[in-house]
C-alpha cells in the first residue's frame, strides 16, 4: 500500500483537489481515507473536514470556527489549533496524539469519548466549561490559565497534571486521580479530600478553603 502526502500547503478555503488518499480493504470493499500532512488551514469551516476515518498530521488550524464540527474517528497527531472554536463538536474515538490547543473556545464538550490510544495534548488560555473528562487518563497534561466553570473530572486520572491559573468555578472533582498534581496557582476549586486521591497534590496555603469547604470552617 503506498501513500501519497501533500506538502505544505496554506488554505483560506479548503480545495479537496488537494488532499492525498489511500485504500484499505480489499478488491471490490476498498474504502477512501485521507491523509493530509504539513497543512495550515486557515478559517475553515466543519464542512471542510468532512471525510471517513481522516487523519491530520504536523497540521495547524487557525481562526477556525468548528463548532458543531462531527470529528469522530478522525486522528490528529502533532497538531496545533490556534484560537479556533471548537464548542459542541463530536469526538466519538477522535485521536489527539500531541496536540496544542492554544486560545480556543472549546466549551461543552465530552472528552470522555476520545480514543484513548496515545492521548497527549495541552492547552494554553482556552475556553473548557461545561466539558466533560469522566474517566480520561491525563497524566502530566498541562493546562495553562483555562476556564472549568462547572466541567465534570470525575474519575479523571490528573497524576502530575499542571492546572496553572486555571478558574475551577463549580468543576466536579470525584473520586478524581490528583496525586502530585499540581494546583498552586488554580483557584476557585471544591475538592473533597475524603473522595478524591491528592498524595503529594501541590496546593497553595491561601487556596485551603477549596479542599475544607465541607467542614463548614472559619479559616482566617
Amino acid at each position: 500500500m503506498q501513500v501519497k502526502k501533500s506538502s505544505a500547503l496554506i488554505f483560506d478555503t479548503l480545495k479537496p483537489e488537494y488532499f492525498s488518499y489511500f485504500r484499505i480493504g480489499g478488491s471490490g470493499n476498498a474504502m477512501e481515507q485521507k491523509f493530509d500532512e504539513n497543512t495550515i488551514y486557515r478559517n475553515i469551516k466543519p464542512a471542510d473536514l468532512e471525510g471517513h476515518e481522516r487523519t491530520f498530521e504536523h497540521c495547524q488550524f487557525i481562526n477556525c470556527d468548528l463548532s458543531y464540527a462531527n470529528l469522530s474517528h478522525m486522528t490528529f497527531i502533532n497538531c496545533v489549533m490556534d484560537t479556533c472554536n471548537l464548542s459542541l463538536i463530536k469526538n466519538t474515538d477522535t485521536g489527539f496524539q500531541q496536540v496544542d490547543f492554544k486560545d480556543c473556545k472549546i466549551t461543552g464538550v465530552n472528552f470522555g469519548d476520545l480514543s484513548n490510544f496515545s492521548l497527549q495534548v495541552s492547552f494554553t488560555k482556552c475556553v473548557l466549561d461545561y466539558t466533560v473528562w469522566h474517566k480520561k487518563k491525563l497524566k502530566g497534561t498541562t493546562f495553562d490559565e483555562c476556564s472549568f466553570e462547572e466541567a465534570d473530572f470525575s474519575e479523571t486520572d490528573l497524576t502530575n497534571a499542571i492546572l496553572q491559573k486555571c478558574n475551577l468555578n463549580r468543576a466536579i472533582f470525584n473520586r478524581t486521580v490528583l496525586k502530585g498534581a499540581d494546583l498552586r496557582t488554580a483557584y476557585n476549586f471544591n475538592i473533597d479530600p475524603e473522595n478524591n486521591s491528592i498524595t503529594k497534590a501541590k496546593f497553595s496555603a491561601d487556596a485551603l478553603n477549596g479542599l475544607l469547604t465541607k467542614y463548614n470552617l472559619i479559616i482566617e
